[in-house]
């Protein structure tokens, strides 16, 4: 029988009829019926489970303050215009939606109309992508003040002490393809063909008197003037590049430098995978006894190093109090943070493996023994590495930094939708503050976090 007729009409076949069994009678089955139109007296609120994620962030939402938003609204009693949404359901939305994975508005939307949990949130308010994407993209001032005022409170429960706090960054690919990246020559060739798109484009708007070719022409006017933005952005972020590579000089100045026409900030990073690729640096800093986020950050450098000062201005920024214990990998050490922020008689200290530990050992070296040059606060950090106490603590850095980064890995955080250091940084903070709000349900189930 061919392919086709296997697979034709196959909506209308009926079921084989059920064959006798060992008794020798006909078996009596309870069949698929999906035509019968069935009233199901059941509310939304009846139909979920009590144990659903979805009651978790929405109990979180109904705490948070949303005054900001609710004051922009421009519909108000008394005036025209259309009942705006409430914005609880949009924050509520997307913090449902990062738990689960979903990055994508146009999947959000679908799933506001077919998925019972979504649907829940929603309570038969309609919903639509572009409100969706924007109110995403917008919201980063509101995601990171939610993100701080939980962490106080977490801090005023005792449940986040700040006492060591592991940092980890994690490579993110980038909305941008590998083939965007071009040299100077090429973006100024680019740039030039935009620019006369532009102004055609704009030429032709202004003579056509067809209502429906101004629109069509209206878009296309716009899609040409978005290209010609992007392709001024990397033209500044290549003299950002080349001015980097001639900083390093040496083996950089080999190749030119690149930029992208379709994401300016993205950089083409070493991938775990051992791939390079457009990509970003986000950077977690977490709580190591409650495995709360406490800093987010995002960087263009494919390197760690030197993230941490920056993180730890951040956090003091967002909690009034500097970590005690910063444990971070090999990657993130320099000299000059090392003094920065290794402060024994402050009670600060840095947890980073020694360099080329194995090496001195093979050699018959003592890796932990202060250098020549060494100044007293990183000859402390050598002498500390080497103490079984010192051991145990930074194994507690790979237990959280690299289990909350694979825990966004598993949330979909492997490519970003979104173009652009600003909007990336946001979507980050969206992962942070969904993460926290699992982990505030935890710490309350254990009771280190009281309900209300």
């Amino acid at each position: 029988m061919g392919q086709n007729r296997l697979f034709e009409n196959a909506a209308e076949q009926q079921p084989r009829p059920a064959e006798a069994n060992r008794g020798g009678g006909t078996p009596r089955l309870r069949t698929a019926v999906r035509d019968q139109v069935v009233l199901r007296t059941l509310a939304l609120d009846q139909m979920l489970p009590d144990d659903d994620e979805a009651r978790l962030v929405w109990d979180f939402v109904c705490q948070a303050d949303l005054s900001d938003l609710y004051a922009s609204i421009r519909a108000v009693e008394g005036t025209p215009g259309r009942n705006a949404a409430d914005p609880r359901i949009l924050l509520a939305l997307w913090l449902y939606a990062t738990i689960k994975g979903v990055g994508s508005a146009r999947e959000l939307d679908r799933l506001c109309q077919r998925h019972l949990a979504y649907q829940w949130i929603c309570g038969d308010v309609s919903m639509n992508y572009h409100t969706l994407a924007d109110f995403r993209v917008q919201q980063g001032a509101l995601v990171d003040r939610l993100l701080s005022e939980q962490l106080a409170v977490l801090m005023q429960a005792g449940a986040v002490t700040l006492e060591r706090v592991a940092q980890d960054g994690v490579r993110v690919r980038a909305s941008a393809g590998s083939g965007s990246f071009r040299r100077r020559p090429s973006l100024e060739r680019c740039l030039a063909e935009a620019q006369t798109r532009v102004e055609g484009l704009k030429a032709e708007l202004t003579t056509d008197p067809a209502a429906e070719n101004r629109r069509q022409k209206a878009a296309r006017e716009r899609a040409a003037r978005e290209r010609k933005e992007r392709v001024s952005a990397a033209l500044e972020a290549w003299e950002e590049v080349q001015a980097k590579k001639e900083h390093r000089g040496r083996d950089s100045l080999k190749t030119p430098a690149r930029a992208s026409t379709t994401d300016a900030d993205a950089r083409k990073m070493k991938m775990a995978d051992g791939g390079t690729r457009p990509a970003y640096n986000v950077q977690f800093a977490t709580d190591t006894s409650s495995q709360v986020i406490v800093g987010v950050e995002v960087v263009t450098a494919g390197s760690d190093a030197g993230q941490l000062a920056p993180m730890q201005e951040q956090i003091q920024q967002r909690s009034g109090k500097r970590p005690q214990a910063h444990l971070a990998d090999g990657g993130f050490s320099t000299i000059e943070e090392l003094e920065k922020l290794n402060d024994p008689g402050d009670g600060r200290k840095l947890y980073m493996p020694v360099k080329n530990e194995e090496q001195k050992r093979e050699q018959g070296k003592d890796p932990f023994l202060p250098q020549p040059g060494d100044t007293p606060a990183v000859a402390e950090w050598r002498q500390r590495m080497g103490t079984p106490e010192a051991k145990q603590i930074y194994r507690l850095r790979a237990a959280t930094a690299e289990c909350v980064n694979a825990q966004a890995r598993n949330r979909g955080l492997q490519q970003f939708r979104v173009r652009g250091l600003n909007k990336v940084r946001i979507v980050c903070l969206w992962y942070a503050l969904a993460h926290n709000v699992l982990r505030m349900a935890a710490l309350r189930a254990v009771g280190e976090v009281k309900a209300g």
